[in-house]
Order: structure tokens, then C-alpha cells, then sequence
């Protein structure tokens, strides 16, 4: 696959040249069968990336991953920005006139590119993923300012959002002390149930 850039009304955009007949077919059965979605059912007519509210964030709209995927092309899928950027909102769902739940084919897709292993291509958004996982197994629920301090620790990214995060401290929407759920032990059962099937 070569890619150009070229100018459009100023701004840039990705064009593509697609060697066809080299891809992986069954990628794309692998999506489907995990997300429930059907991909043929995408006729491009772009209403996802209309109403995306993260597209410009995206190296690749959400029409463009499906089509990606339609045409085998598993390694651009799996180390695209796209599906790490895309925060499962369902704007795109609502908008989608052929009903596909576009984020769970995104969540389906980030799934397989952790495990094969594939290049991350939003790493810092895995690690905060991850650190609103270890928050829910701890106290059944998020404490925020945890979260948001241990990822500063792991990303060494210490003051970039800082004045958001003094005016939350503020405003109090940032509590100091963790609340915690009752009964955690269903909580942890369901952790070490996942970490033994594998799942990421």
C-alpha cells in the first residue's frame, strides 16, 4: 500500500494506493464474529465521520477502518490511531443508517491488536485504559484522582492538564479518598476469571 499526501481546500489528506488481492480475508470474519457487526452492510456513505466528535484525532475515519478491514488489510487496522482515539460513544451507531455498532468493531479491533501483539499506536490511551481497569478491580468503582496520578507517574507527563486538574480539585469533582463498592470480592473473582481465560 503507498501512501501520498495531497492538498484539498488547504487542509491535508491521506490518499491511498491499495495493491488489491493482498490481504488477510479473514480478518475481517475475525472482526465480525467477535463484534457481532456485519461490515459488508457499510456502503461508505460516511455519516460516522460526520458525527464523530474525535475525528479529528483519527488517522483514519471510522467508514475508512471498515473498509480497511473489508479489504484484508489487518496490519493497518490494528496499528492505526484510530481505534485507540475512538472512545465508544455510539454517535457513530445512531448516525449509521445500517445500524453497525461501530464501537464494538472498535473494541473488537483493539482486542486483537493486544493480542497479537500488534504496534500500539496511542500507548499513553492503552495505559489510562489500563489504569481505569486496576481502579474498578481496587474499589469497584473509578477514583480519579488515582487514576489520573498513576498515569501521570507511569507517562512522566506531569504538568500538561495540570490547571484542569487543580480547578476539578477545586470544584470538588475530584474526590481525595476512594469510595468503595460493598462487596469487592465478585469484582476480584471477575478479574481472575478474565486474567486466566487470557484476555488482555
Amino acid at each position: 500500500m503507498n501512501k501520498r499526501n495531497h492538498k484539498n481546500n488547504g487542509n491535508l489528506q491521506r490518499v491511498m494506493t491499495i495493491a488489491a488481492g493482498n490481504g488477510d480475508m479473514g480478518f475481517v470474519r475475525e472482526v465480525e464474529k467477535r463484534s457481532g457487526a456485519d461490515l459488508s452492510a457499510c456502503f461508505h456513505c460516511r455519516c460516522c465521520a460526520g458525527g464523530c466528535p474525535f475525528i479529528e484525532a483519527m488517522d483514519y475515519a471510522p467508514h475508512g477502518i471498515i473498509r480497511l478491514a473489508q479489504l484484508g488489510l489487518r496490519d493497518e487496522v490494528l496499528q492505526s490511531a484510530t481505534i485507540w482515539t475512538c472512545v465508544g460513544c455510539h454517535t457513530c451507531s445512531i448516525a449509521c443508517p445500517m445500524a453497525i455498532d461501530m464501537a464494538a468493531v472498535m473494541d473488537a479491533m483493539r482486542g486483537i491488536a493486544l493480542e497479537t501483539d500488534a504496534a500500539i499506536a496511542e500507548p499513553d490511551v492503552l495505559d489510562f485504559h489500563r489504569e481505569v481497569l486496576r481502579s474498578i478491580e481496587r474499589y469497584g468503582r473509578t477514583h480519579k484522582l488515582e487514576i489520573m496520578m498513576r498515569y501521570k507517574v507511569k507517562t512522566r507527563d506531569w504538568f500538561t492538564d495540570m490547571d484542569v486538574g487543580l480547578r476539578m480539585l477545586a470544584k470538588r469533582k475530584l474526590d481525595l479518598l476512594p469510595s468503595k463498592v460493598k462487596n469487592t470480592q465478585d469484582l476480584k473473582r471477575m478479574f481472575r476469571e478474565t486474567a486466566e481465560r487470557g484476555t488482555p
